[in-house]
């Protein structure tokens, strides 16, 4: 059976408006905003990044990107450093505190979330373990592509020191 597109991706965008509030729930009120976890997730997985590259991966401004790297690497969870190929250009590094903090609130929702999925069926857990690999797809694509549009947003809230 095919699924039009523009259906899908209605049901898929719903969908995702639930997810993002099950995972705020399960996150650990640590002082650290979802954009700001984002971004420490993006430098984990990617390494060290100019601070224009993350505003773009992340969908903020520059002067945003600027204001919250700020407040991470005062909380010691990312540090400024050259670029070996080209001492003039500033990258963003995680680090081991930032690590640390990633796997901190990660254990903890995943801890949170095991206690969700004990309330649904097994075949709903299989169907989610299923679609792990298609989930994956879809975020890897969107990482890829050029931004379509951009969207004026405003600094992240305060990152607290940890």
């Amino acid at each position: 059976m095919e699924v039009d597109e523009r259906t899908l991706a209605v049901g898929i965008a719903s969908g995702l408006e639930r997810l993002i509030g099950l995972v705020r729930s399960l996150t650990p009120p640590d002082g650290i905003s979802l954009t700001a976890a984002a971004t420490l997730a993006t430098l984990e997985r990617s390494g060290p990044r100019r601070l224009t590259a993350l505003a773009v991966q992340e969908g903020v401004t520059q002067p945003a990107m600027t204001q919250l790297i700020g407040r991470l690497q005062d909380a010691g969870l990312v540090r400024r450093e050259a670029d070996p190929a080209d001492g003039r250009v500033v990258q963003v590094r995680l680090t081991d505190q930032g690590r640390e903090t990633l796997a901190r609130r990660r254990a903890v929702r995943a801890e949170r979330l095991a206690a969700v999925l004990d309330q649904i069926s097994p075949e709903d857990r299989a169907a989610l373990a299923a679609a792990l690999p298609a989930i994956d797809a879809l975020a890897s694509a969107q990482r890829h592509a050029p931004p379509a549009v951009r969207y004026e947003q405003p600094a992240d809230p305060e990152v607290s020191s940890t």
